[in-house]
């Protein structure tokens, strides 16, 4: 695996290869790797040629500055992981190198998607992910961008940015990767007591509960269920909701656009995301 720290050195290799008919993967973190971001790895080399990965905490998305400060890093055992799972190439550049002196601040017109679910709790995350992802696709010239389905607005959120900025890449999609208990993988499940994480396999049960009851019961009734069995296992529940693919509004009757259930919810001050399609699209 090479490692690239500055901009014009692996863009300039890439391009090289790019010229040589080879297809790039691209597989962007913030470190802190488990294997749900391994799977993206194994899944860019499955398609692609050369499979690229970078790491940078991006300080635009947190709105919270603690959150920023607890990010964990790990970089040497990140890039073990990495080099085992065969990844060709990790960009690790400085925050200057994303955000030179010359840097100009856009501001994307995501619409509704920037107003709900993440984007009414964490304002400006959104943005800032735009902003991060538009410049890591102008240094990293790939063909496939990776991405996990469980940050499920995150896919949709930049699969606007790539429409709005016309950029010609196509977006995939990937399973969320789980633990043994359905926890979905997360780079925040290393901040979780051992109490905290037995509690938090609740979160992937209510997701099935909710499967479960749809066609059942109304919707209004499985949000208040799901809500109130999270909160009698102790966590602060920011929403339970239930959209279509492209997470607008629903009805009780959907079945032609598809359902997807989605929870955020924090325990002790450890915030958790998850979601599940719980009705597939009919094609």
């Amino acid at each position: 695996m090479i490692i690239f720290k500055k901009e014009v050195d692996v863009h300039a290799f890439l391009l090289n290869k790019k010229q040589e008919k080879q297809t790039i993967g691209f597989v962007p973190t913030m470190g802190a790797l488990h294997e749900g971001h391994i799977s993206l790895i194994h899944k860019s080399k499955s398609i692609n040629t050369l499979t690229v990965c970078s790491i940078f905490v991006n300080p635009t998305q947190f709105n919270n500055p603690q959150d920023f400060e607890k990010y964990p890093i790990t970089i040497d055992e990140d890039i073990l992981m990495l080099e085992d799972a065969g990844c060709d190439v990790l960009f690790l550049p400085s925050t200057h190198e994303i955000y030179p002196d010359h840097f100009v601040k856009i501001n994307y017109d995501l619409g509704y998607l920037e107003t709900i679910l993440e984007g009414k709790y964490r304002p400006g995350h959104f943005q800032g992910v735009c902003m991060v992802v538009e410049r890591l696709l102008q240094i990293i010239p790939c063909d496939v961008l990776f991405l996990g389905q469980k940050d499920y607005q995150q896919c949709m959120v930049i699969d606007k940015m790539l429409s709005l900025r016309k950029m010609n890449v196509e977006l995939n999609i990937a399973e969320t990767i789980r633990e043994a208990d359905g926890l979905a993988m997360s780079s925040r499940n290393r901040r979780l007591s051992p109490e905290e994480r037995t509690q938090s396999a609740v979160i992937f049960k209510t997701l099935i509960e909710i499967k479960d009851k749809i066609g059942k019961i109304p919707f209004d009734s499985i949000i208040a269920d799901s809500k109130k069995n999270l909160e009698d296992f102790g966590f602060d529940v920011d929403y339970v909701e239930l959209k279509d693919y492209y997470l607008h509004p629903i009805e009780n009757d959907t079945s032609n656009k598809g359902i997807v259930a989605l929870i955020a919810a924090t325990i002790n001050n450890i915030r958790l995301i998850d979601n599940m399609i719980v009705v597939e699209k009919n094609r």
